[in-house]
C-alpha cells in the first residue's frame, strides 16, 4: 500500500540491452519457421526466416541508395507489408524512421518533412480519396523533371529520394522494389558492420505529436525506448509464440508499431494485418480465418465491430487478449468485448507518444471494474509521481499532474530545445500535462487534462494547431477551437469564429478551406460565428463556458465511463 502518489515498476525481468535489429535476429533464429506476418489484403504470409531475409535485403538496399545512419526517412502510408519491412529495415540500417500520419495533407506534410529534414520519403500512391502522389507533386513540382533520387525542391530542400509503392512508374520517383534491387555486396558488408556498431540509445523513430504551441513536435525515440515498451506490453498481454495478434490500428502511431508489431516480435508471435485502414468487416473476417488470439483497438473500433450487421455470424472464440486504449473505455463496451468477443484478458493501457508510449497498463487478472475505471498499474522499470502546482508529491487519491521517468522517456523533441526543456525537467521527469490520481493500491485514474487536448476516436488533437491554421484565412479575425462530447468518436471539434467585417464567410467556406490542407479529423464538426467570447475580468477566454453552451444547444448528454 503506497503512502504517497509515487509508484515505480520494480521488476525481476531485465530491460533488453540491444538494438532492435539485433534482437529481431535473435527472435528469427529462435523461431525461423513460425509464422511472423500475415497481411490479408496483400495475400502475404511470411515466417520469421522469410521476414528476416526481406528485411535484410531492404536494409542493404537503403544503404546502397546512399542513405547513411542517422538520416531521416519518412513513411507516408497506411498499414501494409512495406510498412512493416521498412520499420525493421530502417532499424537495422541505423536510419531514423519518421512516421507521417496517412491523414496529413499538403500543409502538414510539408511541415513534417522540413521539421526533421527528411532525406528520403516512402509513400503510398493513394488512400481512399487522397492522392498522395498529387499532394506531394503540389509541394514539389520539380519531381516531374528530376532524375529519381536527385530531387532538388525549393519547398522541401532536404528531400532527395522519393520512393513510391506499387508497380506503376511516376516521374522523379523510384519504386519500392528498386530498393532491394539496389543492394550490393558492399552494402551487405556495411549492414553487417552496423549490426555490431549501432547502440540501443541511438534515435530510431520520430513520431509527431501536436502541442499547445500549435505545430506538431517530433518526439524522438530510441531503440531502447520502443523495443522495451513493446516487450513489456506483450508481457502484460501474456503473449507467447502461439499468439496471433490482429492489428487494425495504424502503424504511424505507437499503438500499431509498438503495442502491435514490437509486442509480437519480442515474443515470437504473429502480426496479422486485416486491411490497410480500419474496416470492421475485415477485422471480423480476419479474426475468424486466422484464428487470432488478440485484437487491438480504440473504443470506437470495438463499438463498430460489435455494431456490424453480421457480427454474430462470425466465430471469434479464438480471441483471448488485446488492448483497448486511446480514449476512455465505456464499461458496457468493455463488458461486451469480454463476453461477446471472448477477450477475457483484454487490457487497458495509458501513455503518450513521448514515453514510447505506455506507462500504465491493467493486468489480465484485474477485475473488470478495475480495468474500466482505471488505467491499471505502473509498467516495469518506469516511475510515476503525481504532483501539485508547487511540484510536491500529493497523497494517494489526490488529483495532480502525472509525471513519468525511466527508460521509456524520449530523447527530445527533434530540433526543439525549448519545448524539450519544458516537457522534461532537470531530473528527467516527463511532464505529461494530464491530471490523474493514484490510489493506495497503485492503480491510476486519468481524471482530466491540463493541456487543451481533444481526443477524437483515439486521435489526439490540440486546438491551438487548428486555431493557428484557421487564422491564415483572410476572413477570420479570431477563432477558438475546443472539444465537445460526441457519441461516436468520444469527442469532436467545435470552432467559434469572429469574422472580419464584410467577409461574408460561411460555414461551408471554412470547411472547404480546411479540406486538403489539414487532416479530416481536425476539421471542426460544429462551427459558430460569434461577436465575442466569454472571458474572465483579466481577459482570459473561458472555453469551458463555450463547451457548456454547445452541450446545451446541441442537447448532448455527457458520457459516463464508470
Amino acid at each position: 500500500m503506497i503512502r504517497e502518489s509515487y509508484v515505480h515498476g520494480a521488476s525481476n525481468q531485465p530491460l533488453i540491452g540491444e538494438p532492435i535489429g539485433r534482437h529481431f535476429d535473435h527472435i528469427a533464429d529462435q523461431f525461423p519457421d513460425r509464422l511472423a506476418l500475415v497481411v490479408r489484403h496483400q495475400n502475404v504470409r511470411l515466417t520469421y526466416s522469410e521476414l528476416r531475409q526481406k528485411v535484410d535485403v531492404l536494409a542493404s538496399g537503403l544503404l546502397a541508395l546512399g542513405l547513411n545512419p542517422g538520416d531521416r526517412i519518412g513513411i507516408w502510408s497506411p498499414n501494409n507489408l512495406e510498412w512493416v519491412l521498412t520499420q525493421f529495415a530502417t532499424a537495422k540500417a541505423g536510419l531514423i524512421l519518421v512516421n507521417i500520419n496517412p491523414a496529413y495533407r499538403s500543409h502538414e506534410l510539408e511541415y513534417a518533412i522540413n521539421k526533421v529534414g527528411c532525406t528520403a520519403l516512402i509513400l503510398s500512391p493513394a488512400l481512399k480519396t487522397s492522392n498522395y502522389l498529387d499532394i506531394l507533386r503540389e509541394i514539389a513540382p520539380e519531381l516531374e523533371t528530376c532524375e529519381a533520387g536527385a530531387l532538388h525542391s525549393m519547398k522541401l530542400p532536404t528531400l532527395r529520394t522519393v520512393i513510391r509503392l506499387g508497380t506503376d512508374k511516376t516521374n522523379g520517383m523510384l519504386n519500392f522494389a528498386n530498393i532491394a534491387q539496389a543492394a550490393t555486396p558492399e552494402s551487405d558488408a556495411q549492414l553487417a558492420t552496423l549490426a555490431s556498431v549501432l547502440q540501443f540509445d541511438d534515435p530510431i523513430n520520430i513520431q509527431f505529436t501536436s502541442g499547445t504551441t500549435g505545430n506538431p513536435k517530433g518526439a524522438t525515440l530510441t531503440h531502447h525506448n520502443i523495443l522495451n515498451n513493446g516487450f513489456f506490453v506483450g508481457e502484460a498481454m501474456r503473449l507467447t509464440p502461439e499468439d496471433r495478434l490482429c492489428i487494425p490500428v495504424p502503424f504511424y502511431h505507437c499503438f500499431g508499431m509498438v503495442l502491435g508489431n514490437l509486442a509480437c516480435v519480442t515474443h515470437g508471435a504473429c502480426m496479422v494485418i486485416p486491411s490497410e485502414s480500419f474496416d470492421p468487416l475485415a477485422v471480423l473476417q480476419t479474426v475468424e480465418a486466422e484464428k487470432c488470439t488478440g485484437l487491438h483497438g480504440v473504443p470506437t473500433m470495438f463499438i463498430a465491430i460489435l455494431g456490424h450487421a453480421d457480427f454474430r455470424s462470425f466465430d471469434l472464440s479464438s480471441l483471448r487478449t488485446g488492448i483497448m486504449a486511446g480514449s476512455p473505455c465505456p464499461i458496457e463496451v468493455m463488458r461486451r468485448v469480454v463476453t461477446e468477443m471472448h477477450q477475457s484478458e483484454i487490457t487497458i493501457a495509458y501513455g503518450m507518444t513521448e514515453t514510447s508510449p505506455v506507462s500504465f497498463q491493467s493486468s489480465a487478472t484485474d477485475p473488470l471494474e478495475r480495468r474500466v475505471s482505471t488505467v491499471g498499474r505502473i509498467h516495469p522499470h518506469v516511475e510515476v509521481k503525481i504532483i501539485d502546482a508547487d511540484g510536491a508529491i500529493v497523497a494517494p487519491g489526490v488529483t495532480g499532474e502525472l509525471l513519468t521517468r525511466g527508460y521509456s522517456v524520449m530523447r527530445s523533441y527533434w530540433g526543439d530545445d525549448e519545448n524539450t526543456a519544458t516537457a522534461i525537467d532537470a531530473a528527467r521527469w516527463m511532464h505529461t500535462g494530464d491530471l490523474a490520481t493514484i490510489d493506495t493500491d497503485g492503480y491510476c485514474n486519468i481524471v482530466g487534462r491540463i493541456k487543451d487536448l481533444v481526443i477524437r476516436g483515439g486521435e489526439n488533437i490540440y486546438p491551438r494547431e487548428i486555431e493557428e491554421f484557421l487564422y491564415t484565412h483572410p476572413g477570420i479575425a479570431d477563432v477558438q477551437v475546443f472539444g465537445i462530447p460526441d457519441s461516436k468518436y468520444g469527442e469532436c471539434l467545435c470552432a467559434w469564429i469572429r469574422i472580419r467585417p464584410d467577409s461574408g464567410l460561411t460555414e461551408d467556406d471554412v470547411i472547404q478551406f480546411c479540406k486538403g490542407k489539414i487532416a479530416h479529423y481536425k476539421i471542426p464538426a460544429h462551427i459558430r460565428f460569434v461577436e465575442e467570447y466569454p472571458m474572465t475580468v483579466t481577459g482570459k477566454i473561458q472555453k469551458f463556458i463555450m463547451r457548456q453552451n454547445m452541450i446545451k444547444e446541441l442537447d448532448i448528454k455527457e458520457a459516463r465511463t464508470a
